[in-house]
C-alpha cells in the first residue's frame, strides 16, 4: 500500500487507532497498558519482552511490535478516506469529551460524522423500547422536543421505537440530536433511518462509533455502545422497557458511571412499564415534564443553557395528566373523529369507518383524518393505525 493514498492525521491519532485495532486488546487490558506505559507513543517504541511484561496476550504484543498494528490501521485510514464526512476522534483530544474519558473503559477512537463539537455540549440521553405502545411514542417525541428546546443535544441509539421517536422529536424542535452506532459509521442501522441521519448533519448533529468501517449489526456489538451512550450524556430518561431489554444495560452503565437516570411512569399492568417502574422504585427520578429532568442538572449547566436560551421563549411544561384538545374545538367532522381516538391505545381505519359507516363517508373520513395529522392532533402508524398527540 502506498503512504500516498492515506489520509493525513496526526502521528497520535494513528497510534491510538493502532492500538484500537491490535488483536485481542480490548478496552480494560489498554487500561492496564496505560497503567504501566502511560505515553502512546512509549507504547510503540517497546521491545516485545517490554509489551509482555505488562501482561499483554502474546498476539497483541506481536501486533504492536512488529507493526502489523500499524498496518491495520493505514489499512483503515483508506478506507476512512472513502467515506465523505467522517473524522476520527481520540481519547485524550480537545473534541474528546472529558465525562466519557472519565468512564471505567472508555474507547480509544470514536469516528464521528457530522459535527464534533456537540460531543462536548451537555447531552441527555433517551432511550427504550423497539415495539414501544402509542403513549411511549407520543412521550418519547414530547419530552424530547421539549429537551431540545432547553438546549440540550438528544443522545440515543438509532433503534427502531423510542429511539428513533426521540431523534425525531428533537429535529422538530431544530436541535441537534446525536446517534451512537453498534455498527461501524458507515453503516446505518436500521436502514429506513438513513434520511433521518441526514437531518442531524443539516441541523449541527452528528453519528458516531467505536468500530471500524464496515462493521455489520453484529448483536453483541450494541450493549458495548451502551456505555457510550450512558457515558456522554449527563443523564439517562428511559421510557418503556421490559424486564429483559437491552435499556437495562444502559440504565446500569449510567448508575456505574454516577449519571443521573430519569424513567417515566408506566401503566403498572403493561409488561414495557416493567423497567422505568422498577427504576423509579430504586431511586430514579419519575419524569412528567422536561423541567423534571432540567432540575437535575448540574448548576453550572442549567445556567449555561438558559443563557444561551435567553433570547428564545422557554418551552412550557406540559404534564402528562394535562388534558389533550377538546372535540368540541375542532370542526365537526374533525371533532367526531378526534373523540373516539386514543392517545394510549391504537385504533385501525377500518374500525373508524364501520363506527362511522352512517354517519361520515370513507372519503370524509380520509378528509377528516388527513386534517388532523397536518395540524398534529393525532398520528398515524404503520398499518392505517392512528393515536392522538400528546
Amino acid at each position: 500500500m502506498s503512504e500516498a493514498t492515506i489520509p493525513q492525521v496526526s502521528a497520535r491519532d494513528r497510534q491510538m487507532l493502532a492500538l484500537a485495532l491490535t488483536p485481542q486488546l480490548g478496552p480494560t487490558r489498554v487500561r492496564r497498558l496505560f497503567a504501566h506505559i502511560p505515553r502512546v507513543e512509549d507504547i510503540f517504541q517497546a521491545s516485545l519482552t517490554e509489551l509482555e511484561a505488562t501482561g499483554l496476550p502474546a498476539a497483541s504484543a506481536q501486533a504492536i511490535a512488529l507493526g502489523n498494528s500499524f498496518r491495520l490501521a493505514d489499512e483503515e485510514l483508506k478506507k476512512l478516506a472513502g467515506v465523505p464526512g467522517v473524522t476520527l476522534v481520540t481519547l485524550g483530544s480537545s473534541l474528546y469529551p472529558e465525562h466519557l474519558a472519565e468512564i471505567y473503559d472508555p474507547p480509544l477512537v470514536l469516528y464521528v460524522r457530522g459535527d464534533a463539537r456537540v460531543l462536548v455540549e451537555p447531552a441527555i440521553a433517551i432511550i427504550g423500547t423497539r415495539h414501544p405502545t402509542p403513549y411511549g411514542l407520543g412521550i418519547a417525541e414530547r419530552l424530547s422536543q421539549d429537551l431540545a428546546n432547553c438546549g440540550l443535544v438528544i443522545l440515543s441509539g438509532l433503534a427502531r421505537g423510542i429511539d428513533s421517536m426521540a431523534h425525531k422529536g428533537a429535529i422538530l424542535a431544530r436541535g441537534r440530536t446525536v446517534a451512537v452506532f453498534g455498527t461501524g459509521i458507515d453503516v446505518v442501522y436500521p436502514r429506513e433511518n438513513r434520511k433521518l441521519t441526514e437531518q442531524f448533519f443539516e441541523l449541527g448533529g452528528a453519528v458516531i462509533s467505536e468500530f471500524p468501517i464496515a462493521t455489520g449489526p453484529n448483536p453483541h456489538n450494541f450493549p458495548l455502545r451502551n456505555r457510550i451512550i450512558s457515558g456522554l450524556s449527563r443523564g439517562v430518561l428511559v421510557i418503556e422497557a421490559g424486564e429483559f431489554s437491552g435499556t437495562r444495560i444502559t440504565s446500569r452503565c449510567a448508575l456505574e458511571q454516577c449519571r443521573e437516570v430519569f424513567a417515566v411512569p408506566g401503566n403498572v399492568t403493561n409488561k414495557l412499564a416493567f423497567t422505568p417502574n422498577t427504576l423509579i422504585k430504586q431511586g430514579a427520578k419519575l419524569t412528567a415534564t422536561w423541567e423534571d429532568v432540567f432540575e437535575e442538572l448540574p448548576t453550572a449547566i442549567r445556567l449555561q443553557l438558559q443563557q444561551r436560551q435567553s433570547q428564545l421563549p422557554i418551552p412550557q411544561a406540559a404534564s402528562l395528566l394535562d388534558p389533550p384538545p377538546q372535540a368540541a374545538e375542532l370542526p365537526k367532522d374533525q371533532g367526531r373523529l378526534f373523540a373516539v381516538i386514543k392517545a394510549d391505545e391504537s385504533i385501525h381505519i377500518d374500525d373508524l369507518i364501520e363506527k362511522f359507516d352512517s354517519e361520515l363517508s370513507s372519503s370524509e373520513i380520509f378528509s377528516a383524518l388527513f386534517e388532523l395529522e397536518m395540524s398534529n392532533k393525532i398520528r398515524q402508524l404503520p398499518g392505517k393505525n392512528y393515536v392522538r398527540v400528546f
